[in-house]
């Protein structure tokens, strides 16, 4: 008799386990979910960071900030543009001096995901506070954990687990509500050419002449050389003595000849 017990026990064991095993595989294929989301107020925030560029070699990039620290961008890709003039340049367009501005603008939406829960079935087996076997629509049994706190409607009453009883159709929903947080951001990078240099000096410099009127000195004659000691008048004599003689020929000549 006691063995025809135990073996009876040990069948019924058993075939719970089948049992729980079958109904925890189909779990997830008889329960109905749907999941809602609401939006709330957005907010929109904005941030300028603005600097200029004072190296360029290929794709590595340095900015001196507006408040004086120096930012290394290595490795730019390619497909990074800045809109200067209304063109969009690349990496390998950058020019050192040419003033860079980053504006970034963060759209922060906060949201609510509910997802709700629910299921339908005759009460099969029951086992409080824990589980409950149900019997579902088409005719299968299902087991489910049941949480704590967890309610069920039976024709329009609320009970929890230590409520139910086999034949019971019952509904049970589970509602959790999830809050969540959707940030986007987009970036706008522009750009401003450095100033061109300053022109060349001319090669002339223009120069402006003013005319002084400089006082004329008259200069005075110098006076002539002094004879030297050695001189005399003695050949001035005779050349005078001479030509009077001459004077004297002349004339006595021209009266002979009257």
């Amino acid at each position: 008799m006691n063995s025809r017990t135990g073996w009876t026990r040990a069948s019924l064991a058993i075939l719970v386990g089948v049992l729980c095993v079958a109904f925890t595989l189909s779990l997830s294929a008889q329960v109905q979910t749907t999941t809602t989301t609401s939006k709330g107020q957005a907010t929109v925030t904005t941030e300028v960071k603005q600097g200029e560029i004072v190296f360029v070699s290929g794709n590595s990039v340095v900015v001196k900030m507006a408040d004086g620290s120096l930012r290394h961008f290595d490795n730019v890709p390619d497909s990074a543009r800045v809109t200067v003039d209304g063109q969009q340049l690349g990496v390998h367009d950058l020019k050192v001096g040419m003033k860079v501005e980053k504006t970034i603008t963060t759209t922060t939406v906060p949201e609510t995901v509910t997802t709700v829960k629910s299921v339908t079935g005759k009460v099969w087996f029951v086992n409080p506070p824990s589980t409950v076997i149900l019997t579902m629509e088409d005719g299968k049994n299902q087991e489910f954990k049941i949480p704590n706190g967890q309610k069920f409607d039976i024709n329009g009453q609320m009970v929890d687990a230590w409520g139910l009883k086999k034949g019971m159709t019952v509904t049970a929903t589970k509602v959790v509500q999830a809050p969540a947080t959707v940030i986007a951001q987009q970036t706008k990078l522009t750009g401003q050419m450095p100033p061109p240099p300053p022109p060349p000096p001319a090669d002339v410099p223009i120069l402006v002449v003013e005319e002084v009127a400089v006082p004329v000195q008259v200069a005075q004659a110098a006076p002539a050389p002094a004879l030297p000691k050695t001189g005399s008048e003695l050949p001035l004599v005779g050349l005078l003595g001479l030509l009077s003689l001459a004077s004297s020929l002349g004339l006595r000549t021209v009266r002979k000849g009257r």
